[in-house]
């Protein structure tokens, strides 16, 4: 069953706590947890959380490198009825800013030089050391903690690049997370010897229904994103990772370490991939070097978490597919009126069911443009903004992207938060980015009196890593439409030009 009407998303945790209590639950660089010791300690942080003025629908943003603490600040959030809101700790201030200014939290726990970092950005809200909190934390008692928590109260504001520059936050409210869990599980086969080795931050909604998934099926979870990239495949072998989640950065990695190594391989069962399409030669590489191995396409926005899977043990067939909607869900091709497309017609991709959030927080705008109520069932559906279409037997094949968002290194993002931290350079006078194409990585062109590898150096403080471009080219006057706007085709000419 994937109906699940009614759950909360620590029943998740507390059904293991039922049914498993002494197996592991989590695992990271510094040690295991079981999941009595993790349910022990959500109780002692929603205590804690309560002990600090924290309420009902109140929120607390977290920038912490993902280990088990976090996941136990995970469950204590939503079991007190709290709002977590995870950011990366790879988020720069320019960023930060505005996540603030849109979540409004009741207080901020950070680590190490992140705290003076943080508190530089805001001035009002108290900012906690994680340091101290989790001492704090284990000083509180670990008897239940009973709170009226409602599946359809918020447990998660998950941030992530839209078409505007500032960060856009959807809303995760408990009902939808534990159906989209259940049914991923379901599509995906996830078993309770199963060691799910994970290398994804908590702040990105594939990382945190990874410790979701395993919780629903009582199996152990590796954080790994800690780990060193050399000493991967023996940490794998050492945890016996059975499922891998990957982008397509990480399988070349693991197909480049696997090459060379001499030992015997993982016991991996499964990746599963996301973020982008993985080229046919690093799927050949997986499964070369891990036989028997299936490589499982998905396709999916944060906005429902997953809207297609394509079944494991048909892992070979359909290429170009990304499989077929999760069970007790539905793909619709639209075209621009909202009318539901044929078979092998490529349109808008709509996808409908339990799994579609609400939308995105104190932003009824872009919420209306992306979810929609159908007319025909009364029902919101998730209007993707990608294009694709599905065969005759329901298959889903993706086409492609028609707005300025855009998947690298497995990390979403936008052209205009890009040009955005750009134009915030001194000295910018103009900002354009071009997202990654078959024929050039990411592009930024600036007019400015800078050399390029200032404009990168100061990028960097404003961005993430996977946000900075590979190419930067100066200009001293931008090309313009008839309009007056930025001419990205003769940029695009330009990229061109040059690479010739």
């Amino acid at each position: 069953m994937t109906d699940a009407p009614g759950e909360l998303i620590h029943s998740l945790l507390d059904g293991a706590l039922i049914e498993n209590a002494d197996g592991v639950a989590v695992r990271d660089a510094d040690g295991h947890w079981t999941y009595r010791q993790l349910a022990e300690h959500s109780h002692r942080f929603a205590h804690w959380l309560r002990a600090h003025g924290v309420g009902h629908g109140d929120r607390i943003v977290v920038q912490l490198p993902s280990t088990r603490e976090l996941v136990a600040m995970f469950f204590g959030a939503v079991r007190a009825g709290v709002v977590l809101v995870p950011l990366n700790p790879a988020m720069k201030p320019f960023l930060m800013s505005s996540v603030l200014d849109n979540s409004e939290p009741r207080l901020i726990i950070a680590k190490g030089a992140a705290v003076e970092a943080v508190r530089e950005v805001t001035a009002t809200v108290p900012v906690h050391d994680f340091g101290a909190v989790w001492p704090d934390v284990q000083e509180q008692d670990a008897v239940p903690f009973v709170h009226d928590v409602q599946p359809t109260d918020l447990a998660v504001l998950i941030y992530t690049s839209g078409s505007t520059s500032a960060p856009k936050a959807v809303m995760c409210p408990h009902s939808q997370v534990v159906f989209a869990t259940r049914a991923l599980v379901q599509a995906l086969g996830y078993r309770r010897d199963d060691v799910v080795f994970c290398r994804f931050p908590l702040s990105w909604d594939y990382g945190l229904y990874k410790v979701l998934m395993t919780a629903a099926v009582r199996c152990e979870i590796v954080l790994a994103g800690e780990e060193s990239d050399l000493a991967l495949l023996r940490r794998m072998r050492e945890t016996g990772a059975t499922v891998v989640p990957i982008v397509p950065s990480l399988a070349s990695m693991i197909v480049s370490l696997a090459q060379r190594d001499k030992e015997t391989p993982p016991p991996v069962r499964m990746f599963t991939n996301t973020g982008a399409a993985l080229p046919q030669p690093t799927i050949d590489g997986l499964r070369e070097s891990f036989p028997g191995v299936k490589v499982v396409r998905q396709f999916g926005q944060t906005e429902c978490k997953r809207i297609t899977v394509m079944p494991p043990d048909e892992d070979t067939e359909r290429p170009g597919s990304s499989g077929i909607p999760l069970p007790g869900t539905r793909v619709a091709i639209v075209d621009e009126n909202g009318d539901e497309l044929p078979a092998g017609q490529v349109g808008e991709i709509v996808a409908d069911g339990p799994h579609v959030m609400p939308g995105y927080w104190r932003n009824p705008e872009v919420t209306a443009k992306a979810f929609r109520v159908d007319p025909r069932t009364g029902r919101t559906r998730l209007h993707t903004g990608d294009y694709g279409s599905v065969d005759a037997d329901g298959y889903l094949y993706f086409e492609g992207r028609r707005d300025d968002m855009f998947k690298r290194k497995g990390i979403r993002m936008s052209t205009l938060e890009i040009e955005a931290a750009a134009m915030d350079i001194p000295g910018v006078r103009a900002a354009a980015a071009l997202a990654p194409s078959d024929d050039h990585d990411l592009a930024l062109f600036v007019e400015a009196d800078l050399q390029p590898a200032i404009v990168l150096r100061e990028l960097s403080k404003r961005l993430e890593a996977q946000k900075i471009p590979s190419i930067c080219r100066v200009l001293e006057e931008f090309p313009l439409t008839l309009h007056g706007k930025n001419s990205r085709a003769a940029l695009l000419s330009l990229l061109e030009g040059s690479a010739s």
